[in-house]
């Protein structure tokens, strides 16, 4: 079992054989069953024995429960999570349950560190920190990888041991030179301990070690905001994206369109940042999806379909542009392209761009079996 990422997004950890335990069950969108349920609803089906007090109120007939009472009843122990069965399928269950399970997995067999790892994601990810860090100083103590030395020097951090998290993310940097994770999180050490100088240092050596780094870049935009204000961070960002090895990243763009998509009042700033990003790199796949993305905010679907169409060949792999441009064409409705797109889309190597096509192709098929029963009534009534 794992945690996927954000629905739709690439990269969702590899799923395990960890054993279910205390309330879990299923959650189902409304089209997994076709014969009369509700557009708005969840089909929720236990995986284990529902409690007493729910098979006696449901003797009584339908009742109507709250989100937390219904976990509740369904004997989850915690607030519901959800993660992925080994076949990918969504699984709700309990925070304690799951995390419970996840550290008897890793007992089990420790020596496994993939299991440690996981363990420790999910602590970290619920806000266990000092769980976690007792994990990941054991996978460090054990010959840990460069990344667990970043999940213990940051599980430190989280707790304000600030002269342990600096240590470890410094041992971080050794064995990760190419990545700017670990400065990044050290500038974040020295900015707990009120060294703004130490903190700078650390963000612009994190755009020297990968100039692609949209997170350092966005840092390096709102520390130097915070301390002298707006125009002193353009300034820099701009010097620097100018500087020879950054010149022709979209980086810096992308993140300061970030920061002003943050708030309607400046989203006139982000689209012209945005606009920059992929003038500076027209391939960039984070610079397409934020600006298809404001470009969709503003209900310019048109501008949408012009600037991805050309990068059809890129939503193979990436959900996000596959998802901007179907967007657009589907409220053109340009039917034809739409279905197109999916059929290529569906021929996709990876689960969550071909899970993202059978979702639409199934929209697509309702909104089209909608308008012929509109046509049909229209054709009686006439």
């Amino acid at each position: 079992m794992s945690q996927p990422n954000a629905p739709g997004g690439p990269g969702a950890s590899r799923p395990t054989n960890l054993q279910l335990q205390g309330g879990a069950a299923i959650v189902a969108p409304p089209n997994a069953f076709p014969s009369g349920v509700p557009g708005n609803a969840l089909i929720v089906v236990p995986l284990s024995q529902p409690k007493e007090e729910l098979l006696e109120a449901l003797k009584k007939g339908p009742l109507a429960v709250d989100t937390n009472e219904m976990w509740r009843l369904l004997g989850f122990n915690g607030p519901a999570v959800q993660v992925q069965d080994a076949e990918g399928r969504p699984i709700a269950i309990g925070l304690e349950d799951l995390l419970n399970g996840l550290e008897k997995h890793w007992q089990e067999n420790k020596q496994e560190l993939e299991r440690g790892r996981l363990y420790a994601q999910e602590l970290m990810k619920h806000g266990r920190f000092e769980r976690a860090e007792k994990v990941l100083a054991w996978l460090v103590a054990t010959g840990g990888t460069g990344d667990d030395w970043v999940g213990l020097g940051v599980a430190q951090l989280q707790q304000n041991k600030w002269d342990e998290a600096e240590a470890t993310l410094k041992g971080a940097q050794n064995l990760l030179p190419e990545s700017p994770i670990p400065s990044i999180h050290l500038a974040r050490v020295y900015k707990g301990k009120d060294d703004p100088d130490s903190e700078r240092t650390m963000i612009e050596r994190a755009i020297n070690t990968d100039c692609n780094s949209v997170d350092a870049w966005a840092y390096l935009f709102s520390q130097i905001r915070d301390s002298d204000g707006e125009e002193a961070a353009l300034a820099r960002v701009e010097e620097l994206a100018q500087a020879e090895p950054n010149k022709k990243t979209a980086a810096p763009y992308v993140a300061v369109q970030g920061v002003f998509a943050a708030r309607e009042e400046t989203r006139d700033k982000a689209l012209e940042y945005a606009k920059q990003a992929v003038v500076r790199n027209p391939n960039d796949a984070l610079a397409l999806v934020s600006l298809s993305a404001l470009y969709g905010q503003k209900g310019d679907l048109g501008a949408v379909i012009e600037l991805l169409q050309p990068h059809e060949a890129k939503m193979a792999s990436d959900v996000r542009l596959a998802n901007n441009y179907f967007q657009a064409l589907f409220q053109k409705r340009e039917i034809d392209k739409v279905t197109k797109l999916l059929n290529a889309l569906a021929g996709s190597p990876r689960r969550e761009v071909k899970q993202f096509a059978a979702e639409c192709s199934r929209e697509v098929a309702r909104f089209l079996q909608q308008q012929q029963q509109q046509l049909a009534r229209a054709q009686r009534v006439n």
